[in-house]
């Protein structure tokens, strides 16, 4: 392959990603596991895990070698979700944590997600800790690793059971009798990579018949990673065809999870976060709790949790896109709940990571509580149009396109602290850059779907690219 021609590394405060033999090799992926165990104090072992893919356990293999050889003891999970690994982390009293795993990315991808000691993605100001010194490593012609002689090596220890503690930690926030006692058939859709582990265990153990698409772990996807409703449609039919009454779609590491409903119509990603929040405030005033009844979101996410907050008289908090980011503002207001409107629900009960087996379960029991199917659910809760595009970035970079849209839209109400987004009473629009690609994301909310196109064509329009 011409480098030149691949896509680029993308390395962010959380961690990395690359196309395989390309931007991201062995020796990209060590320096970068070298670099965040120098910058942690602990000498406890790291856990290392990776999604299925093909190449992680290459990937594994070079980095447990060379934390082991500069003296650092490893835990191999395996093939484990990335929800997994920061359940691990805690369980085993980690220094950290390192999952291998390019996310919703095709195959030809991978990449490194960092974990703290307290089981969630690392911080802001631990991750550019970690950054500075792989940069350090990387413009060093001379660098070497610290390595140990053969006495001081670092073990390799396999963790036997990477599935029960998390399994046990999500059953304890539902009502597993209700949820067995209604005896779904489901269909999961873990595309051949990492879900599949404990999501089949975890819908079994709450009493469903569970119909697995992809259910061995090899990264040999069935369809584009994604759980976008464009690349969901051979799932769909086989949903209907099985008699199941809903349909959970995990991406790789099993961090996003969308919805398809009991007649194979696509709820999607925004959907899981809000019916998970509805759950978890219905069940909250049901039983009586003390509020405030905080949630967090970011603010690319869909308004639906901001409406289910306000109908259980809680409050719903914006942070910046992405999933430390959530989690930061989490801790900070206490929430209860929150997540990402990518299919990423996260239950401060199980962990602070998003995790797609909690949004099964949560799901599951908000059906079983209100005898409801997942269309009725869903048609139950107001919903909105969003439109999701990406675009190059203009000369200048994204400075460039904030300028323009402040100047646009002045007498607005505006919020840069992630991008620009411009709120209006019934619709909003954003425009950010990814944190994963070299471009930029439009996008827009309204109560319909002409609104909402409009809005990203205005934005388009305004950046001189229509």
């Amino acid at each position: 392959m011409n480098v030149a021609m691949s896509s680029p590394l993308i390395i962010s405060v959380s961690g990395l990603r690359g196309e395989i033999g390309a931007t991201l090799t062995p020796e990209v992926a060590v320096r970068y596991a070298l670099a965040y165990s120098e910058s942690v104090d602990s000498k406890k072992p790291f856990v290392i895990a990776y999604d299925g893919r093909r190449s992680g356990s290459l990937f594994a293999d070079a980095i447990c070698s060379a934390l082991n050889a500069v003296g650092r003891t490893t835990l191999d999970a395996g093939v484990a979700a990335t929800p997994t690994v920061g359940i691990l982390v805690k369980q085993h009293e980690a220094a950290g944590g390192i999952q291998i795993s390019a996310s919703h990315n095709p195959r030809q991808f991978n990449g490194l997600k960092l974990f703290s000691a307290e089981g969630r993605v690392i911080p802001k100001k631990d991750g550019e800790k970690v950054l500075d010194l792989y940069r350090r490593f990387s413009a060093d012609s001379n660098w070497k690793a610290d390595w140990v002689d053969v006495e001081n090596l670092g073990q390799r220890i396999k963790i036997d059971d990477s599935t029960s503690a998390h399994m046990d930690a999500v059953l304890k926030t539902v009502d597993v009798d209700l949820i067995r006692s209604k005896k779904y058939r489901v269909l999961l859709d873990s595309n051949n990579a990492s879900g599949s582990l404990l999501g089949r265990r975890l819908l079994e153990n709450l009493g469903c018949d569970v119909v697995v698409c992809g259910g061995v772990p090899n990264g040999d996807f069935l369809h584009t990673p994604e759980p976008t409703v464009d690349n969901l449609q051979s799932v769909f039919q086989k949903i209907v065809d099985a008699g199941a009454c809903i349909g959970f779609c995990q991406d790789p590491d099993a961090d996003r999870l969308a919805l398809v409903d009991e007649n194979g119509r696509y709820i999607g990603e925004e959907y899981t976060t809000a019916i998970c929040a509805k759950n978890r405030l219905q069940k909250a005033k049901n039983l009586g709790e003390q509020g405030p009844y905080n949630l967090v979101i970011n603010c690319a996410s869909s308004r639906m949790s901001l409406d289910v907050a306000e109908e259980f008289g809680g409050f719903c908090f914006r942070s910046p896109v992405g999933e430390a980011n959530v989690v930061d503002l989490m801790k900070d207001k206490n929430a209860v709940f929150g997540g990402e409107g990518n299919g990423g629900p996260i239950d401060p009960a199980v962990g602070f990571v998003r995790d797609s087996f909690v949004g099964m379960a949560q799901v599951l029991e908000f059906m079983a509580r209100n005898s409801k199917l997942l269309s009725v659910v869903a048609d139950e809760i107001q919903g909105y149009a969003i439109v999701k595009r990406k675009v190059g970035l203009p000369e200048g970079g994204f400075q460039k396109i904030v300028d323009v849209l402040s100047n646009a839209f002045s007498d607005d109400e505006k919020n840069t602290e992630d991008g620009i987004r411009i709120d209006w009473s019934d619709a909003w629009v954003l425009a950010r850059p990814s944190n994963t690609e070299p471009i930029a994301r439009i996008i827009a909310e309204a109560p319909t779907e002409e609104r909402a196109n409009g809005l990203c064509d205005q934005v388009e329009q305004l950046m001189g690219l229509r």
